[in-house]
């Protein structure tokens, strides 16, 4: 053999012992990584009870989650730790992650109420796995917000360094956007009234939270869903209620993840201010008109503030008559107190009607469900901070119940050109020539529904040239009329009315339309 062939043998050689050849070798491989992620349950209830994490058909709120990691077909090599990441990566605030495996490490003690101490299973935002033929488990658990969660879990292959990752989406929950419960909060419950000598504070910044049926807040809004008006107590008289543009008995806002922030402004009274807040479970907005209310009383008390530099005088009730209720329809009424100091706590000695309650800050409310009408001797005791305290007897009158039925009668604003939403009053065009009286022109509102006697009337966002009494009449005088606009044939910008009466309101969006109703009247 010559040289060359020997060479090109010995080449030949070489390079099939390095490919594996002749033997049919397999070598080495490099196959990629592959992750699953996959839950028992992908859709959770609510946790608004609060209750823990656990194993089995008594902890409906917790679920398993498996992972599973392969190299090509088979599972990844075991590892004891840090094989798995897994990390809540989105909708935290709806629930935790949980190993749940007894380890102390995962858990802490906690005392019990009635002694002793106990171990409870760690949430997490994100956990550390090992691998048992590949794979593993954890479970969550939900929290009592709805939303939903996103879990993600990764492995990462040794030989070459890279990542790969899976995820699984968990619903908890679920939102209806109906309105079912209201709740207030306010920065300060006793207000100084205006004017006094000791620099008491004089407003309070008030937040509404409108809940829904699942204790989620209602969805944010385009048009105002909550209403607040100053409906009664001591010293009500010159409160304000505060908000941008808004300022008055009535005012109507718009919630941001269910809460909406309005301040309250003191009168010149001392006593109490009776809040009734209000929104629409029927459609989220309260400027169509309520069909459907959701109303929440709150109270809060103004004083003059002198105790802080002289002795607080008496602790005094003010003697006013609860206004008479009807059996069947919703009540509500603030009792009031002056002197003392401020914060007062009521209580109910006896006489209350049947269906009616007492609250500790002094709001009597319920529905009356009397066996026999009439008039019942209400006693009740205030005590102020000072542990001082003073009792008074007050007649409260009950009638026999509307012939309609409170429940499914709605009130309306029966105004012709008043829709469900909407209402256009037609005006005629101003005289040129002012009434004797002075007075341009007036018109009468009207409703129909639960209660008796005229309903109690306030307006919000009204034109600078027409006021509104509260027995319902809209008054233009003739000054007015003409420092205002070329009221001829022109349609107002449009404003709000509410009637309140038998424990119902009626809300309507208001246009005045004059002659033509052409033009826009100017202020």
């Amino acid at each position: 053999m010559s040289k060359l062939h020997k060479l090109s043998a010995i080449l030949l050689t070489s390079l099939l012992a390095a490919c594996g050849g002749g033997g049919g070798s397999s070598g080495t491989t490099n196959e990629p990584y592959s992750i699953t992620l996959r839950a028992d349950k992908t859709q959770l209830p609510l946790n608004v009870g609060g209750s823990g994490p656990g194993i089995g058909i008594e902890h409906p709120f917790t679920t398993t989650l498996y992972v599973d990691a392969r190299k090509g077909s088979v599972p990844i090599p075991a590892g004891t730790t840090e094989v798995f990441g897994c990390n809540v990566s989105g909708g935290l605030s709806s629930g935790s992650l949980y190993y749940l495996d007894g380890k102390d490490e995962h858990q802490t003690e906690v005392d019990l109420p009635g002694g002793g101490t106990t171990k409870v299973p760690n949430a997490y935002r994100s956990i550390i796995l090992g691998a048992n033929s590949g794979g593993n488990s954890f479970h969550f658990h939900s929290g009592d917000q709805a939303g939903t969660v996103r879990i993600v879990c990764s492995v990462t292959n040794p030989s070459d360094g890279k990542a790969v990752s899976a995820s699984v989406d968990i619903v908890v929950g679920a939102s209806t956007g109906k309105a079912a419960s209201i709740k207030t909060i306010a920065q300060y419950t006793d207000l100084g009234r205006q004017g006094n000598i000791v620099n008491k504070r004089t407003s309070t910044a008030i937040e509404g939270y409108v809940w829904d049926d699942a204790n989620q807040p209602v969805p944010a809004s385009t048009k105002p869903n909550l209403q607040v008006a100053i409906v009664g107590g001591g010293a009500s008289e010159g409160a304000r209620l505060l908000l941008g543009a808004q300022s008055g008995s009535v005012l109507q806002l718009s919630t941001i993840g269910g809460v909406g922030m309005f301040a309250l402004s003191s009168g010149t009274s001392n006593g109490s201010i009776l809040l009734e807040s209000t929104t629409d479970r029927a459609d989220n907005d309260v400027t169509n008109g309520i069909q459907d209310p959701i109303v929440h009383l709150y109270v809060v008390t103004v004083s003059g503030g002198e105790s802080v530099v002289t002795p607080a005088p008496a602790l005094t009730l003010v003697a006013a008559t609860p206004p008479a209720g009807t059996n069947g329809l919703p009540y509500s009424y603030a009792f009031s107190a002056t002197g003392g100091v401020a914060p007062y706590t009521w209580t109910a000695l006896g006489g209350l009607p049947e269906g009616l309650t007492l609250s500790a800050n002094g709001i009597l409310s319920g529905t009356p469900a009397v066996k026999q009408v009439g008039t019942f001797q209400v006693a009740v005791r205030v005590t102020d901070s000072q542990g001082n305290s003073v009792t008074g007897n007050f007649p409260l009158a009950i009638a026999a119940s509307a012939a309609a039925d409170p429940v499914t009668t709605p009130l309306s604003i029966t105004n012709s050109g008043c829709g469900t939403d909407l209402c256009i009053l037609p005006v005629s065009n101003p005289a040129a020539v002012a009434p004797a009286n002075g007075i341009h022109y007036q018109y009468a509102l009207t409703v129909t529904g639960p209660g008796t006697g005229g309903a109690v009337w306030t307006i919000a966002g009204k034109p600078s040239w027409l006021s509104l009494s509260a027995d319902g009449i809209l008054t233009i005088t003739h000054t007015d009329a003409v420092t205002a606009p070329a009221l001829q044939d022109c349609k107002s910008a449009a404003f709000t009315v509410t009637a309140t009466r038998g424990g119902k309101t009626a809300t309507r969006t208001v246009l005045l339309s004059f002659g033509s109703g052409a033009g826009t009247c100017k202020p």
